[in-house]
């Protein structure tokens, strides 16, 4: 009965403001995420950088999830019934897309601490090529992280007489993860392994600047571009940790689901899905775009915009 009625638990008005913030996040990434991505891959010099290079990995990553996401909104308004296997295919590659992204970040952070620590033995301890290795790596590592979750998921439907039901993440999130305990068992290990990941890089974070606190690098002219980029990645991994560490406190609460009312676990599944997991997403192309000058000056050029000048006083 929650499956054919769970839309009544919502008002009307907040269920279509959840449904808008994907689709303005969608447009927000494909009017810039296309022009970095061709920019980026079209460009050399930009190639032989490692953080490009990851970037250009998370662009492309957070573009298809965000386009996946929107293709699952569109099946779910249709009403169109599902059986498990395709179900549980459009649920892997979203979950290979965000682990991509979430782990690109994690290698961008870490690449700007080996980048600061060790900036003389930087480009001969990681040339080009062993970026490319770690690119690959984060791929087969994204397609494990879910693996275990979607087995799962597969294994419960197939015990169960229901032969079509609602692709919809949320959905299946109070309906079948709060049932079925190895499925809630597989995906609370999966969300506290990638929140350990982040929570480790956040460490290293830490300690990288209070060990270059008297280096010079947070003083004079380099002051303020690099507490700009730490800021940014800072900002990109918070927005990151957030809605794990939601779901997290959501499937711990879900261990007690004869107390755990359906409507607020159902608010919180479609606040993360369709808030907190776009957010990072539709800010990350704005925030590294404006961040790094070669993109800062093509998005001024692409959308005919006067960059501001810094006028330098004659004495």
């Amino acid at each position: 009965m929650f499956a054919h009625e769970w839309r009544g638990f919502i008002p009307t008005c907040y269920m279509r403001v959840l449904q808008l913030c994907p689709v303005l996040a969608f447009l927000a990434i494909l009017m810039i995420t296309p022009v970095l991505l061709v920019h980026i891959l079209s460009r050399v010099d930009l190639r032989q950088q490692t953080r490009y290079l990851l970037l250009a990995n998370v662009l492309f990553s957070d573009l298809l999830f965000v386009s996946m996401n929107i293709l699952s909104a569109c099946i779910n308004l249709a009403g169109v019934l599902m059986t498990e296997w395709p179900c549980a295919m459009l649920l892997f590659l979203l979950a290979v897309l965000y682990s991509s992204g979430v782990l690109s970040i994690t290698a961008m952070v870490l690449d700007t601490c080996f980048a600061v620590l060790a900036p003389f033995r930087y480009l001969a301890m990681w040339p080009v090529s062993r970026t490319y290795v770690a690119i690959a790596a984060i791929w087969i590592f994204s397609v494990f992280l879910p693996a275990a979750a979607i087995s799962m998921f597969l294994w419960y439907h197939s015990t169960t007489p229901c032969a079509l039901h609602l692709c919809s993440l949320p959905l299946l999130m109070v309906l079948t993860v709060s049932l079925f305990r190895p499925l809630h068992v597989s995906m609370l290990l999966t969300v506290t392994g990638i929140i350990f990941i982040l929570l480790l890089v956040l460490s290293g974070y830490l300690i990288l600047y209070f060990c270059t606190r008297s280096s010079g690098v947070w003083k004079g002219e380099t002051s303020s571009r690099a507490r700009g980029t730490f800021f940014i990645h800072y900002l990109h991994l918070f927005l990151a940790f957030c809605p794990l560490l939601v779901l997290m406190i959501e499937l711990m609460l879900c261990q007690n689901s004869q107390t755990m009312d359906p409507k607020a676990s159902l608010w919180m599944s479609l606040v993360v899905c369709n808030v907190l997991l776009i957010l990072p997403k539709a800010l990350a192309p704005y925030l590294y775009g404006l961040r790094y000058r070669e993109l800062c000056n093509l998005l001024f050029q692409f959308f005919h915009l006067n960059k501001p000048t810094t006028i330098t006083p004659v004495i």
